[in-house]
């Protein structure tokens, strides 16, 4: 999977280059890194963290969940996983770090990369009452600051405490949550994954936002197909979601 994900990068980026060959005595991170084109240490631990915090960490995410529900038929793991990508795909799944990354270029290009905390909070005022969410923060599951953005953080704290992007995301992370509180709609004002990693892969030189999802699909496969394993050794029955009639519908909301 990573030599198809290294070949769509340079066929898209890297002018059709070869992804060259594979050294038995680097591990799958390293050969992966290197056949993207990026020989950089730092960018190597990078990529191990990103693939090792994307992998699956609860399975009702649509991915997760879609690959088990195509797996429950016995299909195999191809078309599984192929479904899971699918999935991943659409916008308010696999695109969220390149949201993030546009909201964050915007608030750039308006106030700058050094705001003042009162600037920057207007700016995240003005977000949510124009109706729009602050991009990387809730979750459906967690309601505390995402374990994924912590390790990013101190990754970046320790590889990269002055850059210009990354110290924006902490002043933001210093802000947001309060206001999120102040508004009052969000179970969950806490950062999460997505808030993070985009902002990692500019640094380093990754800067096609749209291969952002490809790297999250390379790192899910190892979580979904796991996880289909395990479905598979437990002889899990087919997913069969529950039905109602229009009737049972129309007495549920007149009661």
């Amino acid at each position: 999977l990573p030599t198809i994900a290294a070949i769509i990068y340079r066929n898209l980026h890297k002018d059709g280059t070869s992804v060259g060959t594979i050294d038995a005595s680097k591990d799958w991170t390293w050969n992966f890194a290197e056949m993207l084109g990026f020989n950089d240490p730092q960018f190597v631990e990078l990529l191990r963290l990103y693939l090792t915090i994307h992998t699956d960490h609860e399975g009702g995410n649509v991915s997760a969940h879609t690959c088990h529900l195509v797996g429950s038929a016995l299909s195999d793991p191809y078309l599984s996983f192929g479904a899971s990508m699918c999935g991943l795909a659409g916008p308010l799944h696999g695109l969220a770090n390149q949201e993030v990354l546009v909201w964050l270029t915007k608030v750039v290009a308006d106030v700058g990369t050094s705001p003042t905390d009162n600037e920057l909070k207007d700016w995240i005022w003005k977000t949510l009452k124009s109706g729009q969410v602050v991009p990387g923060y809730g979750h459906a599951v967690l309601r505390k600051t995402d374990p994924r953005y912590s390790c990013q953080r101190e990754f970046a704290l320790k590889h990269l405490p002055n850059d210009p992007l990354f110290k924006l995301v902490a002043q933001v992370y210093k802000l947001a949550p309060d206001i999120l509180l102040e508004q009052g709609k969000a179970k969950n004002p806490w950062p999460n994954v997505d808030a993070h990693s985009g902002v990692l892969l500019q640094y380093f030189g990754m800067k096609e936002m749209q291969y952002y999802t490809v790297l999250f699909g390379v790192s899910r496969a190892l979580g979904v197909l796991a996880s289909l394993t395990w479905d598979r050794a437990l002889g899990l029955p087919l997913e069969r979601p529950k039905s109602v009639t229009s009737q049972a519908l129309i007495n549920k909301y007149q009661a």
